[in-house]
């Protein structure tokens, strides 16, 4: 065998090694309820904020962390503790993916957030519609 086919063989396998480390490390979208059956485990899970819950952040005590309740698309509840401090409108978010794993408690452990937040194309369709 050529040293170029022998460097070429070893190219591919280090990138099919690669591309194999990262399918393992990349999370997946599930409901709460499979997020707190496989506890510590990392998962992104989509919903919205219960509103009718408190949103819990005390810059002074902690600014790294937000505590609020996340209700999914199947209806179920669960306190959210977000590592990071409380982004601005958050009140006003249409949907939310976290990204973390639920701990002994129960409760999911959030080391990141986006949210979907009404975009200011649709405030200004719903005021031209009620003044028109």
């Amino acid at each position: 065998m050529k040293r170029s086919h022998i460097i070429a063989l070893v190219l591919i396998a280090i990138a099919m090694a690669a591309f194999i480390a990262t399918l393992a490390d990349s999370s997946t979208f599930v409901d709460l309820a499979q997020a707190k059956a496989k506890p510590g485990k990392e998962f992104k899970v989509k919903g919205y904020l219960d509103k009718s819950a408190p949103v819990e952040y005390e810059p002074i005590t902690n600014a790294n962390l937000t505590t609020f309740t996340l209700v999914d698309d199947n209806g179920e509840k669960c306190v959210v503790r977000l590592a990071k401090a409380k982004p601005y409108d958050f009140e006003r978010s249409e949907s939310i993916v976290l990204t973390g794993r639920v701990n002994e408690a129960g409760e999911f452990e959030a080391h990141d957030m986006l949210m979907k937040c009404p975009s200011k194309y649709n405030e200004m369709q719903q005021m031209t519609e009620v003044e028109g």
